[in-house]
């Protein structure tokens, strides 16, 4: 897909993706999240997220979330661990609403105490609903043994006692230590010209004080594999299979994500949804997943099943991982495989406002944007020795952590 990209004298780059489409999508991407946060400060990402929303110096919090639904269009935002943005889809003539409420909410936020204490309020029923969903939690909770000791273990939306104790200055310091302008991406996808595009960007943009202070990212260390079961008031049992593995810097990535896909990731075809689900009716839900990070990655495997049946799901996942490494995948079921993910990523490009924000993260993280048909060559060139040596390296049973949530016993 053609693309553009303008960097201000500040730093902050424009992103230009053309499309024919009446509706528009934008971002602001900012390389910061909460693997950035300070001892004792877990959460803060996320909360600053929130708080952008509630008052600048210009606008309420009313006129904030009016200022885009008022014409239709949505707005929203989201916290991970090494990224924080607010994303938009609009008519086209509403550009200039939405950039210039980017530059309001991300540069002008007030941070007023009232606004903070009501926050916290809502982020402590948000901390205390995720904990009533097993399936959501343990992945959270397998990430802090998985990086135990590192602000990588810490859950976005921190703790109870780490939320309330933020303070304005903490919002304000961690703003100016992280929100480096030479790491935003403002991208912007619709039937605009790059003239166009640029102008605005400038109009809206150019203006914004230049930070660019040093980045301090510890790599966190790979610990000793650990089986943990904890034991919670629940119906199901749920369990996590994982290790660190390659960042999104390795050149074996994309054979994981390959590898990945074929056997958990997307749709119904993958190895342990048709081994441990249809074949056997297990788990309602068993998948794969594979994450990249600047300095490290995580495979992990989850299912939930009835306790009753965890052991024979293990032992079944278990099976299935001796097999690729006992009998390496062959060219043909490699071939099967590549077209299986170069079709659903053709696909997803459909999904616009995700593109728009995978595009930008790419800006952000390697300087450049992959082509569509440069991403299908490099799936084209993951070899079958490739694969062989990603499953020997990957999926090596006695590298893996085990993480169980299981019901209490009756």
């Amino acid at each position: 897909m053609e693309y553009n990209v303008h960097t201000l004298p500040n730093g902050i780059r424009l992103l230009h993706v053309p499309s024919a489409s009446a509706i528009s999508h934008a971002c602001i991407i900012i390389n910061t999240g909460s693997r950035d946060e300070a001892e004792h400060k877990a959460g803060l990402a996320h909360f600053i997220e929130h708080l952008i929303f509630k008052r600048t110096k210009k606008r309420s919090t009313n006129q904030i979330l009016n200022r885009l639904e008022s014409v239709g269009a949505d707005l929203n935002a989201y916290t991970t661990k090494e990224y924080t943005c607010v994303h938009a889809s609009f008519l086209k003539p509403y550009l200039d609403r939405t950039l210039d409420l980017f530059n309001d909410i991300i540069f002008h936020s007030t941070f007023p105490e009232e606004e903070m204490d009501k926050e916290k309020s809502v982020i402590l029923d948000e901390i205390a609903s995720y904990l009533d969903q097993p399936e959501e939690a343990i992945n959270d909770d397998f990430e802090d043994m998985l990086f135990a000791g590192h602000p990588l273990g810490n859950n976005i939306l921190g703790t109870t006692d780490s939320v309330q104790n933020f303070t304005k200055e903490d919002v304000i310091a961690f703003r100016k230590a992280n929100y480096r302008t030479n790491e935003i991406v403002v991208a912007v996808i619709g039937n605009y010209s790059l003239n166009s595009v640029v102008k605005k960007g400038i109009k809206y943009f150019a203006d914004v004080e230049e930070n660019t202070p040093a980045k301090h990212r510890a790599k966190p260390a790979i610990l000793k594999p650990v089986t943990t079961t904890i034991y919670k008031p629940i119906m199901q049992s749920h369990c996590i299979l994982g290790t660190q593995t390659y960042s999104t810097y390795q050149e074996k990535k994309v054979g994981l994500m390959l590898l990945n896909n074929y056997f958990g990731g997307n749709g119904m075809s993958s190895v342990l949804n048709l081994q441990i689900r249809e074949k056997y009716g297990i788990a309602y839900t068993i998948e794969s997943n594979f994450s990249p990070l600047s300095d490290t990655g995580i495979f992990s495997i989850y299912f939930g099943t009835d306790i009753e049946k965890q052991e024979k799901a293990l032992s079944l996942i278990f099976k299935e991982i001796k097999k690729l490494r006992e009998k390496p995948l062959n060219d043909l079921q490699i071939q099967k495989a590549k077209n299986k993910f170069i079709g659903q990523i053709a696909l997803g490009e459909e999904n616009r406002i995700g593109l728009i924000i995978s595009m930008a993260k790419s800006l952000i993280d390697h300087d450049k944007i992959d082509s569509l048909e440069t991403v299908f060559k490099k799936i084209n060139a993951v070899s079958t020795k490739q694969v062989a040596e990603i499953v020997d390296e990957v999926l090596n049973i006695e590298k893996l952590n085990i993480f169980t949530f299981s019901p209490i016993a009756e």
